[in-house]
Formats: C-alpha cells, structure tokens, sequence
C-alpha cells in the first residue's frame, strides 16, 4: 500500500530528484514557460507556486529562504520571485501556474508532453 507516499520518484534518489526539483523551478522562473513531460510540470507546479508565495513576504529572511531552496544558481531567479513575479501576482492566493496538455512526444517513449507557465 502506498500510504503517504503521494509524490512521485521519477526513478530518482532523494538529492537527484531535489535537483531535478531545482533545476525546473529554476528554468520556469527565468522563461516564464517550458515544456516538460506532464507528469514532471504536475510535480513542480506546487514547489514553484510556495516560492511564489514565499516572495510576496519581501523580508530578508524569506529572501534567504529562497536562495535556500534554488540552491547556487538561484541567486537570480529569487531576486526575479521578489521584484517581479511577487509584485504581479500580489492580489492573487494562489494558483499562479497553468499547465497545458501538448500531446505525445515524438520518439522512443512517447511520453505526454505538457506546457507549464505562469497566467
């Protein structure tokens, strides 16, 4: 039985799967939108939502939390969540992602592919 084991593993260990987590997080927020399988964009629409939220507090320690949770390279992108992203959505609670279904991908898996992006 898979009782509290609601997220998905990917076939990935704990650290591979946290910067897969931060690798994505970190592309959505610099382009605004990627395309991605579904089921990777349905993982990391929560995690990018929270530091969303996170970045509309605009303290430093929620700064700090943020450049925690992207790791190295999110130096950037948490200066992006607090001056932009934080400032667009300020009248909004949530729901800040939308994911579009593409299709199949064309090739050896034919994985469903879906468009996840900011509203």
């Amino acid at each position: 039985m898979r009782h509290h084991n609601k997220n998905k593993k990917f076939g990935r260990e704990k650290d591979a799967r946290k910067a897969l987590y931060r690798s994505l997080a970190i592309s959505l927020v610099e382009k605004e939108k990627i395309e991605t399988t579904e089921t990777k964009a349905k993982a990391i629409r929560p995690y990018v939502e929270k530091l969303i939220t996170l970045g509309k507090k605009e303290t430093l320690a929620s700064r700090r939390l943020l450049m925690k949770k992207l790791g190295s390279g999110g130096e950037n992108v948490s200066k992006k969540i607090v001056e932009e992203l934080s400032k667009k959505y300020k009248d909004r609670n949530g729901g800040y992602l939308r994911i579009i279904k593409k299709g199949d991908r064309v090739g050896s898996d034919g994985a469903p592919v879906a468009i996840i992006e900011f509203v």
